[in-house]
């Protein structure tokens, strides 16, 4: 029976001794719970997924190639002609152009390159009949440029050529000298504003014009000027259609309407290379907040 005894004590003081090696347990701090042990997570790599703004961001909009050349709707004579700075639909019925086209630069509207030139000549690229100066010696009209001499001075040649008669209509000279020209100053400011224009100007040929001078130029009763350009990644655009008279001291932007309207008018497709949803948008509405007056 002692033996007994003996044999239990032994074990279980030997069971105690190899009990926390079978079950260990977490040192804790009192107070504190235990930590429980971490399992080994190897986790695979995932690919980053864009974010929904860098997903949806608009492509960059840019003017395509060309873009200011307009086309005629209605039959006219047409001679296209390129020159340096702008390029021209001469109409050789009346001896003037049926549009003047142009892209303006920041750079070339603050350009002091070249200064004015002021000599009248007839264009060599003009095939056939042509005005000539003495058409407009003492009648009345000023020699008024559809592209003007101020968006040319970044170049000796584009400031030349921008006094070829093809580039020159007959204009009232309160008109040319008035808010023609406060149109031409404030399209350069437009194109410092938005780095580029594209712009169109010309004569309306419509019905039968009075003629004048001994080549029988074209005497038109409006002119228009149409301009398109970028702003917040969206094309916009606005227009002018003036008669040839003195408007006196009406302000430039109430004289605003949409391209649509000046289309009607002349019979002349503008800015037509540009995407047909985005052309109709821009040229249907005026966005008077878009430009600064």
């Amino acid at each position: 029976m002692f033996i007994w005894a003996v044999v239990l004590t032994i074990a279980f003081v030997g069971l105690m001794y190899l009990y926390p090696y079978l079950y260990p347990v977490e040192k804790t701090i009192p107070g504190e719970k235990p930590i429980a042990k971490k399992k080994e997570i190897i986790e695979k790599p995932q690919q980053k997924k864009p974010s929904r703004s860098s997903s949806v961001q608009k492509k960059k909009l840019t003017f395509p190639e060309k873009a200011e050349i307009p086309r005629l709707q209605t039959k006219k004579e047409e001679q296209v002609i390129y020159h340096e700075g702008y390029t021209v639909s001469y109409n050789s019925n009346y001896k003037i152009a049926n549009w003047v086209a142009w892209e303006l630069t920041a750079k070339e509207a603050q350009s002091k390159k070249v200064e004015r030139k002021n000599k009248f000549v007839s264009d060599p690229k003009v095939k056939g009949a042509t005005a000539r100066n003495e058409d407009y010696t003492r009648t009345g009209y000023d020699r008024g440029h559809l592209a003007p001499a101020g968006d040319m001075k970044w170049s000796d040649k584009a400031m030349r050529e921008s006094f070829y008669l093809s580039n020159i209509c007959p204009q009232d000279p309160a008109l040319n000298r008035g808010v023609w020209k406060t149109l031409e100053e404030q399209s350069r400011l437009w194109a410092l504003d938005y780095e580029v224009l594209l712009i169109a100007a010309g004569p309306v040929i419509k019905g039968d014009l009075k003629r004048l001078g001994t080549n029988r130029i074209g005497v038109p009763t409006h002119f228009y000027k149409v301009i398109c350009t970028i702003t917040d990644n969206k094309y916009q655009g606005i227009a002018f259609l003036l008669e040839n008279k003195d408007y006196k001291n009406v302000s430039l932007q109430s004289l605003a309407i949409p391209i649509d309207s000046v289309e009607k008018v002349t019979g002349i497709d503008f800015f037509h290379l540009l995407p047909d949803d985005q052309e109709r948008i821009m040229e249907s509405k005026v966005d008077l907040d878009c430009w600064s007056f």
